[in-house]
């Protein structure tokens, strides 16, 4: 279960402002990578927070909630699958992460960032693995982004009903495979992620 070990060794370390970052939506076919970015009161306890994979949809949203009111600051942003067929996921990943980061106020001197790569944040940042099953305040960030790109899903469902997004989230289950197979890709999809239809 995450907790403040890391945010409390960094303000020992003499850092004031710490926010944790994270991003959900790599692996899928289509549309954006979201990543998120919180600072958390010090040591605010968020009953059954963790790592945005392990916990229900019904659960993600009311801890959507809760961050949103209790988060001293948060940014939400994205990077779009045309700049992830530019520039390739990892890097999409960590723009979007900067992003969010941007948006923070006041700026952390300090990024806790989820994986085990930090790059280009304007400030001093700590890759941690697993940081979304460690850290509280990347953990409150992996709600963030997964419950926004689920709902922006819901979106790209609405927009193109054919490929079931709202059921797959844009992963690439047999389902989606077996539609872009059939349909051929959409606007929304990852043009570099498409090496299944070549086999």
């Amino acid at each position: 279960m995450p907790d403040y070990t890391y945010e409390n060794e960094a303000l020992l370390k003499g850092y004031t402002v710490i926010c944790g970052t994270d991003e959900a939506g790599r692996g899928p076919l289509a549309g954006p990578v979201c990543a998120a970015a919180v600072i958390l009161p010090k040591d605010l306890m968020i009953e059954g927070l963790n790592d945005s994979k392990k916990i229900s949809e019904k659960k993600r949203e009311k801890l959507y909630d809760i961050i949103i009111e209790k988060a001293l600051s948060y940014g939400i942003a994205f990077a779009s699958h045309e700049e992830i067929d530019e520039i390739n996921i990892l890097n999409a990943s960590q723009l979007a992460m900067r992003r969010a980061v941007a948006q923070l106020t006041p700026t952390p001197d300090l990024v806790l960032v989820d994986g085990n790569i930090a790059r280009d944040f304007p400030m001093d940042a700590l890759p941690i693995v697993k940081g979304d099953s460690l850290s509280m305040s990347i953990a409150a960030a992996s709600i963030l982004a997964k419950v926004t790109r689920d709902r922006y899903c819901a979106e790209m469902d609405k927009q193109y009903p054919a490929y079931r997004f709202a059921s797959h989230k844009g992963y690439p289950t047999k389902e989606h495979m077996d539609l872009v197979r059939t349909l051929g890709p959409c606007p929304l999809h990852r043009k570099t992620f498409l090496k299944f239809l070549n086999k």
